[in-house]
């Protein structure tokens, strides 16, 4: 059975940095693309970043790209999320995923293209 589970939300304040973890199971962690979601109130899921299987070749939404850092440890079965200068507007829950990859080097940034999905994880930035 796979499972993602992700940690390391919390309540800070603006200017904090967190870094958000995902511990998969279940799987052979190193051939799966792995992605990073969030979704806010009221709004729809958006993609914010992704990796591909060795961790080589990372892809980013264009709004966090400054400030936001994926990355993997196949060895110990976790990818990360690390978030600098949080805002207000980061508030949101942050999910990962993870779809088998299809070449080495492949990215995914559409939410409908991955399996499997952790159950979340509350980042709430204060101003």
């Amino acid at each position: 059975q796979v499972q993602l589970v992700e940690s390391g939300g919390g309540l800070v304040q603006a200017g904090d940095s967190l870094r958000l973890s995902c511990a998969a199971s279940g799987i052979t962690f190193s051939p799966y693309v792995m992605g990073w979601f969030r979704q806010a109130p009221g709004k729809e899921r958006e993609f914010i970043a992704a990796i591909n299987w060795s961790g080589g070749v990372t892809n980013y939404a264009n709004s966090v790209k400054a400030r936001f850092t994926i990355s993997r440890d196949n060895a110990r079965n976790t990818m990360y999320l690390q978030i600098n200068s949080l805002k207000p507007e980061d508030t949101a829950v942050y999910y990962c995923a993870a779809v088998a990859a299809r070449t080495s080097y492949t990215i995914v940034r559409l939410s409908i293209q991955y399996n499997y999905w952790g159950q979340g994880t509350q980042v709430t930035v204060s101003s």
